[in-house]
């Protein structure tokens, strides 16, 4: 399975046309790709918030499942006074990861609890290695 890069991501992004706007202004490569690779093998995810057609939260989840061809459900949510929608054009891309060694393992753990198959699964198919 193919490792979404930032030339991949911004391709998609021009080519596509995406209902639901960002309110933040960067992303981490390293956090969709895990979560890609995981939505590839059909791993389900929380639903992401949404108010007025803008992401609450759940961005991250919500490019990797446009990208793995995967339906993320949504639930309506409340935005502050300080929520502003962002294009997806605009956003920046990091390579350097925002998760800690202990986070992964503990979103591991939560994804394979929630979808009831085993951790050693989860860690191989969100590294890849499956």
């Amino acid at each position: 399975m193919e490792e979404i890069t930032q030339q991949i991501l911004e391709e998609f992004i021009h080519k596509t046309d995406i209902l639901l706007k960002p309110t933040q202004h960067k992303l981490c490569i390293p956090i969709i790709n895990r979560i890609y690779h995981k939505m590839k093998y059909g791993i389900q995810f929380p639903p992401i918030k949404v108010c007025d057609q803008l992401i609450i939260d759940g961005h991250h989840r919500y490019i990797s499942s446009l990208l793995a061809d995967n339906i993320i459900e949504q639930i309506p949510s409340l935005k502050s006074i300080s929520t502003f929608s962002k294009q997806w054009k605009e956003l920046t891309f990091e390579n350097s990861d925002w998760d800690t060694t202990s986070k992964i393992d503990y979103l591991n753990r939560q994804d394979a609890e929630l979808n009831n198959i085993s951790i050693q699964i989860v860690e191989k198919i969100s590294t890849n290695k499956f």
